[in-house]
């Protein structure tokens, strides 16, 4: 006879937290980077966060680490993430939590005269 029927734990046998829950997000490409994601305006990646859904996009597409972040690993100057129409930089920045179909739109800052 089997023993006890144990729960299900997604977390391979440890706790989860609300940082461990990975989501279907969107990510909106601008033009000038869709050369990365092979002319792709939008791609799914699995995150919790949008660090982590920017780093699964580096993963999936490389070279997009380079154009998003400066040598200390910040988010460039001219670069703005959107969370469904919320910039990030008002809230929680990098570690602004995301739920499933949560749309992410990193949009190049504009300067004009």
């Amino acid at each position: 006879m089997a023993g006890p029927t144990l729960p299900f734990s997604a977390g391979g046998g440890r706790e989860m937290n609300d940082n461990d829950h990975h989501m279907a997000v969107k990510i909106r490409v601008p033009g000038a980077l869709r050369q990365l994601t092979r002319g792709a305006a939008i791609v799914e990646v699995d995150a919790g966060d949008v660090s982590q859904a920017l780093d699964e996009l580096n993963e999936k597409y490389p070279g997009f680490r380079e154009r998003l972040y400066d040598d200390k690993g910040e988010l460039r100057q001219f670069i703005n993430i959107y969370r469904n129409d919320e910039d990030i930089r008002f809230g929680s920045g990098l570690k602004t939590p995301l739920k499933d179909s949560d749309d992410l739109s990193i949009v190049p800052a504009v300067a004009g005269g």
